[in-house]
């Protein structure tokens, strides 16, 4: 179950009425309404007793309740705690150790986890969803409909299909290679980048092309999708001599991370067509101020940092920080697909994705945009 929903219930017991609990969520009652909604369909039962107004929770709305209970008290201790560990531990509630400074973190000896694989379907799912909206030239198509038009020459104009494309990703790891997986079917020539090959048995069953460089990847794809962790070696990989070596009208994905790309250079390849679209939803800095140029540039579809999280990747955020956090706390080890640094050096997942040093730098930049 969801933490915000938890939330909500808790807060309709206390004041038994739509519209207080809400007030207290700072949510719009209809919202609180549907969440709860959500919440019975996907657990297959009826929560609360509803006419005119709030008349009460069901018996199973009773159970759940109990359970709810329980599971803030649980939280808040964890966080009382957490507060009181002298930042012996540190990391996300989901996937993307790059804002904090590893170096550091391996110099001082504190311990870095995140929620490894929470999200990675829910980000696969985005990338290709991009995918097809800038292939198929669908948000142009779109506004179209909105303006009240019918221009279907225009719509159709930047439209191709997807099959019989190469596609490329940078990294195959948990994400990456779960979009490969989703774009087979598509039957477009998948290609991959990655400092760890897969197995050749991976390669053959997906009939992968593998590169061992940036430059051979992208002279032959026609869409690239980003899906690299950012640490010093990745930092801004995307420039103005890199996008040189793009054949002219590619496509490029980014949902791992904003500094992957030098913006000034997505911005320039757009307009010069040397990419024909551009989507996203990382950005640098975050949130994007107003006049980010990325908002404005020609052939974009970009989104807020959402692809993440998606209702049902949020039960998995929770149900990995609150393992985290117990294993911590009892002093039992953290699996290793959650570490990313440990007593001293990278670890886990950590040693196989990141590499020394800082990349949290450059956040002085955000001074350059307007804050409202």
């Amino acid at each position: 179950m969801f933490i915000r929903q938890i939330h909500y219930l808790l807060a309709l017991s206390k004041t038994e009425h739509f519209g207080r609990a809400a007030e207290a969520c700072h949510v719009s009652q209809p919202a609180l309404s549907t969440a709860i909604q959500h919440l019975e369909e996907e657990l297959g039962v009826t929560i609360v007793r509803r006419g005119q107004r709030f008349q009460g929770f069901t018996l199973e709305g009773e159970r759940l309740l109990q359970w709810a209970r329980i599971l803030a008290q649980d939280w808040e201790c964890m966080r009382q705690e957490a507060a009181q560990c002298n930042r012996q531990l540190t990391g996300t509630l989901r996937i993307g150790s790059d804002h904090t400074d590893l170096q550091a973190a391996m110099d001082r000896n504190i311990t870095v986890a995140e929620v490894t694989y929470c999200n990675s379907n829910s980000v696969a799912e985005h990338v290709v969803m991009m995918t097809l909206a800038l292939v198929r030239n669908y948000i142009p198509s779109y506004n179209w409909v909105i303006k009240g038009g019918w221009n279907i020459a225009d719509c159709v104009a930047r439209s191709y299909d997807l099959e019989a494309m190469n596609v490329g990703t940078v990294a195959a790891g948990r994400i990456g290679l779960r979009v490969l997986r989703l774009l087979k079917p598509f039957d477009v020539k998948l290609h991959y980048l990655d400092r760890h090959r897969l197995p050749e048995a991976v390669e053959q069953e997906l009939n992968l092309t593998y590169h061992s460089s940036l430059e051979s990847l992208t002279k032959v794809c026609d869409v690239v999708t980003l899906n690299c962790p950012l640490h010093p070696e990745t930092e801004h990989m995307i420039n103005e001599q890199t996008l040189k070596n793009f054949k002219r009208g590619a496509y490029l994905i980014n949902t791992a991370r904003g500094k992957l790309c030098d913006r000034d250079a997505i911005v320039d390849a757009l307009e010069s067509g040397q990419l024909a679209g551009y989507a996203g939803d990382v950005w640098f800095p975050q949130p994007a101020p107003n006049d980010h140029p990325w908002r404005t540039m020609p052939n974009h579809g970009m989104t807020p940092h959402i692809s993440g999280t998606s209702l049902s990747a949020q039960t998995r955020y929770a149900a990995g920080t609150r393992e985290i956090l117990e294993c911590y706390f009892d002093g039992r080890p953290i699996r290793d697909e959650y570490l990313i640094v440990q007593g001293g050096r990278l670890a886990g997942v950590g040693a196989h994705s990141y590499s020394k040093g800082n990349a949290t730098g450059g956040s002085e930049e955000a001074a350059q945009f307007k804050k409202d």
